[in-house]
Protein backbone atom coordinates (compact mmCIF):
# COMPACT_ATOMS: atom_id res chain seq x y z
CA UNK A 1 0.00 0.00 0.00
CA UNK A 2 2.49 2.40 -0.61
CA UNK A 3 0.48 4.38 -3.32
CA UNK A 4 -2.05 6.70 -1.20
CA UNK A 5 -4.21 7.63 -4.21
CA UNK A 6 -5.38 4.49 -5.92
CA UNK A 7 -6.89 5.71 -9.48
CA UNK A 8 -6.77 9.75 -8.59
CA UNK A 9 -9.71 8.46 -7.05
CA UNK A 10 -9.39 7.03 -4.11
CA UNK A 11 -7.36 8.11 -1.00
CA UNK A 12 -6.28 5.58 1.41
CA UNK A 13 -7.17 6.85 5.28
CA UNK A 14 -6.14 4.37 7.19
CA UNK A 15 -4.99 0.71 6.57
CA UNK A 16 -6.82 -1.38 8.63
CA UNK A 17 -5.23 -5.11 7.50
CA UNK A 18 -2.06 -5.83 5.43
CA UNK A 19 -0.76 -9.79 4.80
CA UNK A 20 1.57 -10.51 1.94
CA UNK A 21 -0.48 -9.47 -1.17
CA UNK A 22 -3.38 -8.69 0.33
CA UNK A 23 -4.64 -4.98 1.94
CA UNK A 24 -7.79 -3.76 3.43
CA UNK A 25 -8.04 0.26 3.89
CA UNK A 26 -10.30 2.81 4.89
CA UNK A 27 -10.33 5.34 1.76
CA UNK A 28 -11.53 8.49 0.94
CA UNK A 29 -13.60 8.87 -3.06
CA UNK A 30 -12.33 12.71 -4.04
CA UNK A 31 -14.62 12.50 -6.73
CA UNK A 32 -17.63 11.70 -4.55
CA UNK A 33 -18.99 14.80 -2.72
CA UNK A 34 -22.10 13.03 -1.12
CA UNK A 35 -20.99 10.06 -0.20
CA UNK A 36 -17.26 9.92 0.06
CA UNK A 37 -15.93 7.11 2.62
CA UNK A 38 -15.42 3.61 1.28
CA UNK A 39 -13.26 0.35 2.05
CA UNK A 40 -11.14 -0.98 -0.09
CA UNK A 41 -9.55 -4.41 -0.72
CA UNK A 42 -6.23 -4.90 -2.71
CA UNK A 43 -5.30 -8.01 -3.81
CA UNK A 44 -1.81 -8.90 -5.13
CA UNK A 45 0.36 -12.14 -6.67
CA UNK A 46 -1.46 -15.26 -6.72
CA UNK A 47 -4.41 -14.01 -5.24
CA UNK A 48 -4.97 -11.43 -7.95
CA UNK A 49 -6.86 -13.70 -11.17
CA UNK A 50 -8.50 -15.55 -8.23
CA UNK A 51 -10.55 -12.57 -7.13
CA UNK A 52 -10.57 -11.18 -10.37
CA UNK A 53 -12.72 -14.24 -11.39
CA UNK A 54 -14.54 -13.89 -8.15
CA UNK A 55 -15.54 -10.14 -8.65
CA UNK A 56 -15.91 -10.58 -12.45
CA UNK A 57 -19.64 -9.46 -12.97
CA UNK A 58 -20.15 -9.50 -9.82
CA UNK A 59 -24.08 -8.41 -8.90
CA UNK A 60 -26.77 -8.52 -6.26
CA UNK A 61 -24.67 -6.73 -3.52
CA UNK A 62 -25.68 -3.00 -3.10
CA UNK A 63 -22.31 -1.85 -1.24
CA UNK A 64 -20.22 -3.12 -4.02
CA UNK A 65 -19.15 -0.43 -5.83
CA UNK A 66 -16.86 -1.47 -8.46
CA UNK A 67 -13.15 -3.50 -9.03
CA UNK A 68 -10.65 -2.80 -11.46
CA UNK A 69 -6.66 -3.21 -12.24
CA UNK A 70 -4.37 -0.76 -10.97
CA UNK A 71 -0.39 -1.78 -12.13
CA UNK A 72 -0.18 -5.37 -10.56
CA UNK A 73 -2.79 -5.15 -8.04
CA UNK A 74 -6.64 -5.50 -8.15
CA UNK A 75 -8.68 -3.23 -6.35
CA UNK A 76 -12.43 -3.73 -4.95
CA UNK A 77 -14.54 -1.07 -3.70
CA UNK A 78 -17.47 -1.36 -1.29
CA UNK A 79 -19.83 1.35 0.64
CA UNK A 80 -18.82 1.10 4.40
CA UNK A 81 -21.21 -0.28 7.63
CA UNK A 82 -22.21 0.93 10.95
CA UNK A 83 -22.59 -0.45 13.88
CA UNK A 84 -20.61 -2.43 16.31
CA UNK A 85 -19.46 -6.02 15.99
CA UNK A 86 -22.23 -8.28 17.08
CA UNK A 87 -19.76 -9.90 19.89
CA UNK A 88 -19.60 -6.67 21.36
CA UNK A 89 -23.55 -6.14 21.27
CA UNK A 90 -24.71 -9.90 22.21
CA UNK A 91 -22.16 -11.40 24.56
CA UNK A 92 -22.84 -13.67 27.21
CA UNK A 93 -24.07 -11.91 30.43
CA UNK A 94 -25.69 -8.95 27.64
CA UNK A 95 -29.41 -7.90 28.86
CA UNK A 96 -31.69 -8.26 26.13
CA UNK A 97 -35.68 -9.06 26.11
CA UNK A 98 -36.73 -11.65 24.03
CA UNK A 99 -38.29 -9.14 21.57
CA UNK A 100 -35.29 -7.69 20.61
CA UNK A 101 -33.08 -11.00 20.26
CA UNK A 102 -35.58 -12.31 17.75
CA UNK A 103 -35.76 -8.94 15.72
CA UNK A 104 -32.09 -8.68 15.50
CA UNK A 105 -31.92 -12.82 15.11
CA UNK A 106 -34.76 -12.12 12.03
CA UNK A 107 -32.18 -8.94 10.59
CA UNK A 108 -29.04 -11.45 10.72
CA UNK A 109 -31.04 -13.93 9.23
CA UNK A 110 -32.31 -12.32 6.40
CA UNK A 111 -28.44 -10.43 5.79
CA UNK A 112 -27.15 -14.07 5.61
CA UNK A 113 -29.90 -14.91 2.64
CA UNK A 114 -28.90 -12.23 0.87
CA UNK A 115 -25.69 -13.39 0.37
CA UNK A 116 -26.57 -16.55 -1.27
CA UNK A 117 -26.66 -15.02 -4.77
CA UNK A 118 -23.19 -13.89 -4.23
CA UNK A 119 -19.38 -16.17 -4.85
CA UNK A 120 -19.15 -17.98 -1.34
CA UNK A 121 -15.40 -16.04 -0.87
CA UNK A 122 -17.17 -13.07 -0.60
CA UNK A 123 -20.72 -13.96 1.22
CA UNK A 124 -18.27 -16.28 3.82
CA UNK A 125 -15.77 -13.63 4.67
CA UNK A 126 -18.53 -10.83 5.22
CA UNK A 127 -20.27 -13.50 8.29
CA UNK A 128 -16.69 -13.30 9.88
CA UNK A 129 -17.84 -11.56 13.54
CA UNK A 130 -15.79 -8.85 12.57
CA UNK A 131 -17.98 -7.73 9.67
CA UNK A 132 -21.42 -8.53 11.53
CA UNK A 133 -21.98 -4.97 12.76
CA UNK A 134 -25.21 -4.68 14.87
CA UNK A 135 -26.88 -0.88 15.09
CA UNK A 136 -28.91 -0.82 17.81
CA UNK A 137 -30.24 2.56 17.58
CA UNK A 138 -31.15 2.32 14.35
CA UNK A 139 -32.36 -1.23 14.66
CA UNK A 140 -30.08 -2.70 11.74
CA UNK A 141 -27.83 -5.63 11.14
CA UNK A 142 -24.91 -4.54 8.59
CA UNK A 143 -22.04 -6.41 6.61
CA UNK A 144 -18.63 -4.82 6.31
CA UNK A 145 -16.93 -5.73 3.13
CA UNK A 146 -13.53 -7.33 4.41
CA UNK A 147 -12.51 -9.92 1.67
CA UNK A 148 -9.94 -11.13 3.13
CA UNK A 149 -8.54 -14.04 0.76
CA UNK A 150 -9.69 -17.34 1.91
CA UNK A 151 -9.57 -21.17 0.58
CA UNK A 152 -12.10 -23.52 0.52
CA UNK A 153 -15.59 -21.25 1.37
CA UNK A 154 -18.74 -22.60 -0.01
CA UNK A 155 -22.17 -22.45 0.41
CA UNK A 156 -22.16 -24.85 3.25
CA UNK A 157 -19.68 -22.86 5.14
CA UNK A 158 -21.85 -19.62 4.63
CA UNK A 159 -24.80 -21.75 6.43
CA UNK A 160 -22.22 -22.60 9.61
CA UNK A 161 -21.28 -19.18 9.72
CA UNK A 162 -24.82 -17.58 9.70
CA UNK A 163 -25.71 -20.24 12.37
CA UNK A 164 -22.61 -19.53 14.53
CA UNK A 165 -23.91 -15.54 14.17
CA UNK A 166 -27.67 -16.32 14.79
CA UNK A 167 -26.65 -18.44 18.15
CA UNK A 168 -24.62 -15.28 19.70
CA UNK A 169 -28.15 -13.45 19.31
CA UNK A 170 -30.41 -16.29 20.43
CA UNK A 171 -28.27 -17.31 23.68
CA UNK A 172 -29.87 -20.28 24.91
CA UNK A 173 -30.89 -18.54 28.67
CA UNK A 174 -32.83 -19.83 31.45
CA UNK A 175 -36.10 -17.82 30.04
CA UNK A 176 -35.58 -19.36 26.53
CA UNK A 177 -38.68 -20.56 24.98
CA UNK A 178 -38.77 -24.43 24.03
CA UNK A 179 -39.22 -23.22 20.39
CA UNK A 180 -36.28 -21.30 19.94
CA UNK A 181 -33.93 -24.03 21.62
CA UNK A 182 -35.81 -26.73 19.59
CA UNK A 183 -34.09 -24.25 16.52
CA UNK A 184 -30.99 -23.65 17.75
CA UNK A 185 -30.59 -27.47 18.46
CA UNK A 186 -30.62 -27.42 14.71
CA UNK A 187 -28.36 -25.35 14.26
CA UNK A 188 -26.13 -27.15 16.05
CA UNK A 189 -26.79 -30.65 14.50
CA UNK A 190 -26.11 -28.65 10.83
CA UNK A 191 -29.12 -29.61 9.65
CA UNK A 192 -29.08 -27.64 7.00
CA UNK A 193 -26.94 -27.18 3.74
CA UNK A 194 -28.02 -24.45 2.60
CA UNK A 195 -29.37 -20.50 3.60
CA UNK A 196 -32.07 -21.36 2.19
CA UNK A 197 -33.73 -24.29 4.01
CA UNK A 198 -32.53 -22.85 7.45
CA UNK A 199 -34.19 -19.51 7.09
CA UNK A 200 -37.52 -21.25 6.06
CA UNK A 201 -36.90 -23.26 9.09
CA UNK A 202 -36.54 -19.84 11.12
CA UNK A 203 -39.62 -18.27 9.88
CA UNK A 204 -41.59 -21.94 10.43
CA UNK A 205 -40.57 -21.74 14.11
CA UNK A 206 -41.07 -17.81 15.03
CA UNK A 207 -44.69 -17.83 15.24
CA UNK A 208 -44.41 -20.47 18.23
CA UNK A 209 -41.50 -18.74 19.82
CA UNK A 210 -43.09 -15.56 19.52
CA UNK A 211 -46.39 -17.32 21.24
CA UNK A 212 -44.44 -18.84 23.88
CA UNK A 213 -43.19 -15.57 25.06
CA UNK A 214 -46.24 -14.23 24.88
CA UNK A 215 -48.23 -16.93 26.93
CA UNK A 216 -45.38 -16.72 29.49
CA UNK A 217 -45.53 -12.80 29.85
CA UNK A 218 -49.16 -12.92 30.23
CA UNK A 219 -48.36 -14.74 33.68
CA UNK A 220 -48.13 -12.52 36.67
CA UNK A 221 -44.66 -12.69 38.18
CA UNK A 222 -44.68 -15.83 40.67
CA UNK A 223 -46.43 -17.77 37.93
CA UNK A 224 -44.01 -16.98 35.32
CA UNK A 225 -41.40 -17.83 37.68
CA UNK A 226 -42.60 -21.03 38.86
CA UNK A 227 -43.23 -21.82 34.90
CA UNK A 228 -39.29 -21.17 34.12
CA UNK A 229 -38.16 -22.84 37.45
CA UNK A 230 -40.58 -26.27 36.21
CA UNK A 231 -39.59 -25.83 32.46
CA UNK A 232 -36.15 -25.15 33.53
CA UNK A 233 -36.33 -28.65 35.20
CA UNK A 234 -38.04 -30.79 32.46
CA UNK A 235 -35.24 -29.91 30.52
CA UNK A 236 -32.21 -31.14 32.57
CA UNK A 237 -34.39 -34.36 32.72
CA UNK A 238 -34.73 -34.62 29.46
Amino acid sequence: METLLIRERYKIVQVLHAQPDYAFAEAVDIQDRQTPACLVNVYEGAWLPRYAEVYAGLEGCPAFQGAFLQGESLVAVFQPAQGLPIDRVFYRGARWGWRDRLEFAQLLLHQALTLCGLPPEIGCAALFSENVLVDVDKRRVDLRYFIRPLEGMTPRELTLLAADQVEKILLPRFSSADGELAFLKQLRRGEFASMVPLYAAWRRALPQIEEEYQAMDRKNAIHRACALVWKNIKRKRR
